[in-house]
């Protein structure tokens, strides 16, 4: 094969490109429109793949240093530019409109080095929730592993022989290739069920689909067989069957992953000249945006994700946001990218590389202090809490502090030891404050009352983990890592009916019933299945039935102890165009500075009370006035009777996510009835 790099260069690559990042941008605009449109990217791991195998091919370098810092001096002139200067810019400007921008610009610094893709799985991100659009910096996880796939595949190239070109060294890399290509789709596939985020973020999971174009180059050069098979296969077909994959929906991601890739790797081989795909994806404009196709990507996130902090995405919008989204691109292609790529570096390569390493750590060092030191003082944004709720303001970080997770306590003897709250003396009577991930919202406020009372608190929460213990579930959250919550309840409840004395105070607070027996049951793709004490498969109503039972008798081992009892039940939670950070941008009673005054997303932060009253309310209601009529002195307290819901509407904007309460509201909201 020709080494030139003239004689590489294959347009088609370039409007293959095009097809993936516009698919990225529908599916990122509106994920309806083509629910896996993200699949985009998978386009992108192939092609990089490839190329960078078709690259390397017939390099002639001296010895394996010679090769290495070549090889990532390319690189870094290639990869480095766009991002630093992307980051910088975004990273300021997000600072305008995000109030607590900390967390968005960790992602920006940490994106520089590659690695945000890891804090992105550390922190067990859901790509596909509405809280990664309002992050600016979420896109980048995808740069994040093909930089650490570039730290393993050049000494694959080298080792192998085929760096060297070594009489058996294509074939050597296919076959190593080949076995880890094999390992990483089975982890694929096994995570994905198990562990979405890793199967999602991070590289080795993900190798096999850069593997595919690096195997499908060899392939091509050792079996020409192989190529002319393919050639045969109608290009247009392929495309046609591609954007039909992205139709599919998310919850078809590991077929539609597997799909687009092969379906990608048959694309590049049967695309030659002739052909009518081949003659669309080499028009002039086509090509032009596959080459400005890694800036494209870069920026067009940037403007969605400060227009979903300002104006919102609207159909007379979108014209605009696109044409900023290709001016920034073309700006960043031609001004940053092409000059530094093309030019004639006269220094040796390790002060290429030492000028790399130092750009990236100045531009993270000051993306970190923006964070630290200069963003609070550029958002002039107004006060998000309501007057009636400042008292509460910050509560969770001066009193976050003494909350148990049951799943992350390494005995199950500490669930209710002081370490949990606010201690006072052995004599003080105690606010048991337990439950699912409401109880973690209402335990800054116990830890307060316990301090200006002089007596203890003991907050104990699990992740979708119901209390008191009633039924087995088939759904774990993550969170568990593997853990029973049905066995853990069960003992935190024994210690509890133990440790209750005259005068306490027991705070049970559940999402969890409307959770696993009605939102996940009937909304949601997974379909819950629940059992009883005796292993019997049983129906929602009747998990539901049983759990009330549990509930009741707690209440009644608690009253007998002389134990006031609060029952939280939630059963609000917002869809993905209400509730969460959108909401906490428009607040009716106090607009940004930036927000115009036509911004209708304030509409979709509110929801229906009577929905939630009849799609869940109703389908609890009968064993919730069974409970009362059982424990008359239980304080039932709900979300739907709280300031956030009003007789027709429940406000998204007193919620921090679909179902969790701000901090200050739920400490404003529990502590009438604690007081």
């Amino acid at each position: 094969m020709p080494t030139t790099s003239s004689s590489k260069y294959r347009p088609e690559i370039d409007g293959l490109r095009a097809f993936a990042v516009v698919a990225v941008i529908i599916n990122h605009f509106n994920k309806d429109l083509l629910p896996s449109g993200y699949l985009g990217v998978d386009i992108f791991f192939v092609i990089s793949g490839y190329v960078i195998t078709a690259s390397l091919a017939g390099r002639e370098s001296k010895n394996f240093l010679d090769f290495l810092t070549g090889f990532y001096e390319r690189r870094i002139k290639r990869l480095v530019p766009a991002p630093v200067v992307f980051v910088l810019v975004t990273s300021v400007l997000i600072s305008f409109f995000n109030p607590d921008p900390g967390g968005a610009l960790e992602i920006g610094w940490k994106s520089l080095f590659g690695v945000s893709n890891i804090s992105l799985y550390g922190s067990s991100t859901d790509y596909f929730a509405q809280s990664t659009e309002l992050n600016p910096f979420t896109h980048t996880w995808s740069l994040g592993v093909e930089e650490q796939f570039y730290l393993l595949f050049p000494f694959l190239i080298w080792f192998s022989g085929f760096g060297q070109q070594t009489a058996k060294g294509a074939r050597n890399l296919f076959f190593w290739v080949g076995a880890l290509t094999i390992a990483s789709l089975i982890g694929f596939i096994y995570l994905y069920r198990v562990n979405q985020p890793a199967a999602y973020f991070l590289m080795p999971p993900r190798f096999w689909e850069m593997a595919a174009g690096c195997l499908l180059f060899i392939g091509f050069q050792k079996r020409a067989r192989i190529e002319q098979v393919l050639e045969q296969v109608p290009p247009l077909l392929v495309v046609a069957a591609m954007v039909g994959v992205m139709f599919l929906p998310v919850s078809r991601a590991v077929p539609a992953t597997i799909g687009v890739v092969a379906l990608s790797a048959v694309l590049i081989a049967s695309l030659k000249k002739g052909t009518v795909a081949y003659k669309f994806f080499t028009l002039e404009k086509v090509v032009f945006i596959g080459l400005i196709s890694y800036s494209l990507y870069l920026w067009h996130w940037t403007v969605l994700s400060i227009s979903r902090w300002t104006i919102g995405i609207h159909w007379w919008s979108v014209p605009i946001q696109v044409g900023l989204m290709v001016l920034l691109a073309i700006g960043s292609y031609r001004c940053v990218e092409t000059p530094l790529r093309n030019l004639k570096w006269s220094i040796k390569r390790w002060k290429t590389l030492l000028a790399g390493a130092i750009l990236v750590t100045l531009a993270a060092i000051f993306n970190a202090m923006l964070g630290k030191y200069i963003a609070p003082h550029l958002w002039t944004g107004g006060d998000l809490v309501p007057i009636r709720y400042k008292q509460y303001k910050g509560i969770e970080k001066d009193l976050g502090a003494g909350i148990c997770n049951i799943f992350s306590e390494t005995t199950k003897a500490t669930l209710l030891s002081v370490q949990c709250g606010v201690h006072s003396s052995e004599a003080a009577r105690t606010i048991y404050n337990i439950g699912d991930s409401h109880a973690e919202r209402f335990a800054p406020y116990a830890n307060l009352l316990a301090q200006r009372n002089g007596i203890n608190s003991i907050n104990v929460w699990g992740n979708s983990c119901l209390f008191p213990q009633a039924v087995h579930s088939a759904y774990t959250h993550p969170a568990m890592k593997g853990k029973d919550c049905y066995e853990i309840s069960g003992v935190l409840q024994r210690q509890l009916e133990q440790k209750m004395v005259k005068g306490d105070i027991l705070l049970v607070s559940v999402f969890s019933v409307a959770n696993k027996f009605v939102y996940r049951h009937k909304f949601e793709d997974f379909e819950d299945v629940f059992r009883d004490q005796s292993g019997r498969n049983i129906t929602p109503k009747q998990a539901i039935n049983i759990y009330f039972k549990s509930m009741s008798a707690l209440a009644k081992v608690a009253r007998e102890k002389g134990v006031s009892v609060i029952f939280y039940l939630n059963a609000t939670r917002f869809d993905s165009s209400g509730g969460g950070d959108h909401c906490g941008a428009t607040h009716d009673w106090n607009k940004h500075w930036f927000q115009l005054k036509s911004d209708s997303r304030a509409s979709k932060c509110k929801s229906s009370t009577q929905e939630f009253k009849d799609s869940v309310r109703g389908k609890l209601e009968e064993d919730i006035a069974y409970f009362k009529r059982q424990n008359p002195e239980v304080i039932v307290a709900d979300a739907l009777n709280g300031d956030a819901c009003d007789r027709d509407y429940c406000d998204g904007s007193y919620y921090s996510d679909a179902q969790h309460m701000h901090y200050w509201y739920a400490s404003g909201f529990i502590s009438q009835f604690l007081k």
